[in-house]
């Protein structure tokens, strides 16, 4: 009984083992592809607009609700103290630093990670990931780095929109709703903010942006099993890849903001 203890604990050990080194390998795959010729100008504009142009409704809608929610709560538990003044300039602290990257990166990873996974698991159940090797393609400099750059450059942006749409969500419930006055808002909203906060923010979301594209695309190309592999494949990269988010998230914040 012990030794199959033992046994499976390090089977799990060993199947974790090569699945990060298989990641890895796939990951410094990716980055040695970036700079390979020819580069596919049309791919990386269609991915551009998949990443970033098609999921702009998400991240209006989902940045204007938890920064509403978020200022509701601030109001609130500032009120109980005697101190709604400060519920705006928590709010922009909130918002840039946190709210916007991390909202706007678990969106994506479900909205944009799982359908890279679910796309190239079908181009790797119908073998038409075999097909382009056999027409001497490299399908990690095809499929993996145009969805790699896309998301990197796109997921900043749209975390630049989510932070503006942040700022008018807080806007609604303290000024709108709790009457607290539009030029004092203005003022406290960006009163503990600094040209740091905003770097913070958009370094995490490359990184998250990173991580969502090959968690995506890494799910996709080990696909296996036929149509349950290709159901399972955008779970699981949504999954992986909102748990490193959050993951690296901390490892970030801490590092950043040393």
């Amino acid at each position: 009984m012990i030794l199959s203890f033992f046994d499976k604990a390090g089977a799990g050990v060993l199947k974790g083992m090569d699945t990060a080194g298989d990641f890895a390998v796939l990951s410094g795959r990716t980055f040695a592809a970036i700079f390979k010729r020819p580069f596919d100008g049309a791919n990386l504009m269609r991915q551009f607009q998949a990443v970033g142009i098609n999921s702009l409704p998400v991240v209006l809608l989902t940045s204007l609700a938890v920064s509403m929610v978020f200022a509701v709560q601030l109001a609130y538990g500032f009120k109980q103290f005697q101190a709604g003044g400060l519920a705006a300039g928590v709010e922009g602290l909130a918002v840039v630093r946190e709210l916007a990257p991390v909202i706007t990166g678990l969106m994506l990873s479900g909205r944009v990670g799982s359908a890279m996974a679910a796309e190239l698991g079908t181009m790797q159940v119908t073998e038409q990931i075999d097909a382009l090797e056999c027409l001497a393609t490299d399908p990690i400099h095809y499929l993996f780095v145009p969805r790699f750059l896309a998301a990197a450059i796109m997921l900043p942006l749209l975390t630049a929109v989510s932070i503006v749409i942040g700022y008018w969500g807080g806007y609604l419930v303290l000024v709108g709703v709790e009457g607290q006055s539009a030029f004092v808002y203005g003022n406290e909203f960006y009163k503990l903010l600094a040209a740091r906060d905003i770097r913070i923010a958009l370094t995490k979301a490359l990184v998250f942006g990173m991580i969502i594209a090959l968690v995506g695309c890494w799910k996709g190309y080990r696909t296996s099993g036929g149509a349950e592999g290709v159901g399972n494949a955008p779970t699981s990269s949504v999954v992986t890849s909102s748990l490193w988010i959050l993951i690296s998230d901390f490892f970030l914040t801490k590092l950043l903001l040393v």
